[in-house]
């Protein structure tokens, strides 16, 4: 019987989505009156560690859970019924300025487009929220969780397609799609003037995951 690499991979993950809440939590030092938004919530996650926040937080009927799409509304609806659920664009969101307390947002602006976009990205989060963490994968490690081919990640675009083709997933290698970001290229999507705590996830040693936490009251 075929394994999927995915499900291998699953306590690796999951130890990596704890930290990454625990990281969040931490930095945030959330309370019962704050309301979150968690931008890219990704209402189509299959495993129950892939809507990890509203799983996790401890006041879920604070949370306004938004997606580009509603596919999958209805699982993320019977695993998570208290948050509020919406469907907008996060680089265009329909909310005045400082709606929220908390802006959080994983591993969505590895997947909005070019630079230009994701800077857009981060700076419409922090427009809406007094606090911010973005979380992304780091481009430094060896192997890109959507490729799962070593490597791959760090090769030309070109090159990329021609090593994920013989999985179908030539996609991964647009930019529209996929576009990891480097410590410096991720620490430039943030505005100069604004003071922002930047953190590094390890996993096995290797730096796996980004965090930058931006608090505009401070």
């Amino acid at each position: 019987m075929e394994i999927s690499p995915y499900k291998l991979l699953q306590p690796l993950i999951w130890r990596s989505r704890r930290e990454k809440f625990e990281r969040f939590m931490a930095l945030v030092t959330p309370s019962a009156n704050d309301w979150v938004l968690n931008d890219g919530a990704g209402f189509y996650g299959i495993r129950a560690s892939d809507n990890f926040l509203e799983g996790w937080y401890p006041y879920p009927e604070r949370i306004t859970a938004l997606d580009v799409t509603l596919r999958g509304a209805a699982t993320f609806r019977s695993r998570h019924p208290k948050p509020e659920m919406l469907c907008a664009d996060g680089l265009a969101l329909p909310f005045p300025d400082d709606t929220f307390d908390i802006g959080f947002s994983n591993a969505v602006v590895e997947h909005v487009g070019d630079r230009e976009r994701q800077q857009r990205y981060v700076r419409e989060l922090l427009r809406v929220s007094r606090k911010v963490c973005v979380i992304t994968p780091d481009r430094a490690f060896p192997v890109d969780i959507h490729m799962l081919v070593p490597f791959a990640h760090w090769l030309p675009r070109s090159l990329q397609r021609a090593a994920l083709r013989p999985f179908g997933r030539q996609d991964l290698a647009e930019t529209r799609v996929l576009n990891l970001l480097s410590w410096d290229e991720f620490r430039r999507l943030f505005p100069a003037e604004l003071k922002v705590k930047f953190l590094r996830i390890r996993l096995l040693g290797l730096p796996y995951s980004m965090i930058g936490f931006a608090c505009k009251t401070d």
